[in-house]
Order: C-alpha cells, then sequence, then structure tokens
C-alpha cells in the first residue's frame, strides 16, 4: 500500500473540543451570566422592593395583633390596608410574610382554630431570632397540646426549651413535662422538671416546680 494510500485512509484530525463546541458553551457562558444577573436582580431589587411594600402596607394589621377583640381585624386588614392572610400570601420570601406567619399563628390558637394556627406557624422560617423562633416552636407545641396530639407536643417544647432564652425556657420545659405526663412519659416529665428546678432555680416556674416532680416520681416504674 502506498503512502498516499496510507494518507487517504487516515482520518481527518478532528479540532479539539473547544474548537468544535466554541458557539455551544458561549451560549453557556451567556446563559449563566444571565441567570447570575436575574438572580442579583431578584435578590436586591424584586425582593427588596417587595419587602419594602410589605412592611408599610402590615403596620396596620399589627396594631391589632394583641388586641383579641380586634384579631378579625389583624387576619383579614381593615380600610384598605391587608390583613396577615393576605401579607403571607402575597409577600411571601419577605420578612413581614414570614412575621405575619407568626402572628397568625398566634391568633388562631387564641381564637381555638388549631389546625390553622398549625398552618400558619409551620410556614414560619427561623430567622436566628432568640425570642420569635422558640416562640413559633412553644405555640406549635400549644396547639398540638389542644390537639391531644402530645407526642408532636413535646417535640415542639423540646425544640424550643433549647433554643429559649432563660426568661422562657423554664416554661417550656414545665410545659414539656406536663405533655409527658399525659403520656405517662414519668421518667421523662421527670427529666423536664428537674431541669427547670436545677437549671433555672430563679425562674417562677421553679418556685412550685418539686409538687410536680414529687407526682411524677410516684408514678415512675
Amino acid at each position: 500500500m502506498s503512502t498516499t494510500d496510507n494518507q487517504t485512509i487516515q482520518p481527518t484530525k478532528k479540532g479539539s473540543f473547544l474548537q468544535e463546541n466554541n458557539k455551544s458553551l458561549l451560549f453557556i457562558a451567556g446563559a449563566v451570566v444571565l441567570l447570575v444577573l436575574i438572580y442579583l436582580w431578584y435578590q436586591g431589587v424584586y425582593l427588596k422592593g417587595r419587602a419594602e411594600e410589605a412592611a408599610s402596607k402590615m403596620y396596620k394589621a399589627e396594631q391589632f395583633v394583641g388586641v383579641d377583640s380586634l384579631s378579625n381585624r389583624a387576619v383579614k386588614g381593615e380600610g384598605g390596608y391587608p390583613g396577615l392572610e393576605q401579607i403571607a400570601k402575597e409577600y411571601d420570601n419577605t420578612k413581614s410574610a414570614n412575621l405575619a406567619n407568626l402572628y397568625l399563628g398566634g391568633i388562631y390558637l387564641r381564637k381555638g382554630e388549631y389546625k390553622q394556627a398549625i398552618e400558619a406557624l409551620s410556614k414560619y422560617s427561623a430567622t436566628g431570632s432568640p425570642v420569635a423562633d422558640p416562640l413559633a416552636l412553644g405555640l406549635l407545641g400549644d396547639a398540638y397540646s389542644e390537639l391531644k396530639d402530645f407526642k408532636q407536643a413535646a417535640t415542639y417544647y423540646k425544640k424550643a426549651a433549647d433554643k429559649a432564652s432563660k426568661f422562657t425556657s423554664p416554661m417550656f420545659l414545665k410545659k414539656l413535662g406536663l405533655v409527658n405526663e399525659s403520656q405517662n412519659d414519668f421518667k421523662g416529665a421527670v427529666e423536664a422538671y428537674t431541669k427547670v428546678k436545677t437549671q433555672y432555680p430563679e425562674s417562677t416556674e421553679a418556685q412550685l416546680i418539686d409538687a410536680y416532680i414529687a407526682r411524677a416520681q410516684e408514678k415512675v416504674k
């Protein structure tokens, strides 16, 4: 076979990957840049604008939150101002919507609407707040406790106690002890009550906790 023949049957050398896919790579790079720009706009302009708008509209509802007789106005709104339900729904992904879910959970709980309270509180996202985060967990514990789902209630009271400050942790621990007793988990109840006594001796809950400890200890098998 001649050299010419060899050259004829030699496969044509292909270009490098970058050369062959130059257009595709440019398209991908352009798409990535576009997505980054969209994300930055979404975070810096769209979400910021929505957050400011939500905050400006929510202040009216917040005025009604702590007053039972005005709770319906807080939830549904008044005089052209949106209520907490609308804020939570229309301005999701904002701090105001997150806080609105916490407010709603507390209001529904006070009104005896426990399932709605759970639904709202379950949408609350932890923010790192030493007050709001354990409060949301504790309110979930209250709602489940009222529904007599003591296992779930105990789970949330424990989480709340772990996150709470020295001022509210003993309250959640006492509630944990009570729901443990409701489940006949008297050993768990003793442990919760004892933590109140040993870790928070200056708390209001600690003043009468010995009676709770004694009651639960009597039933430990």
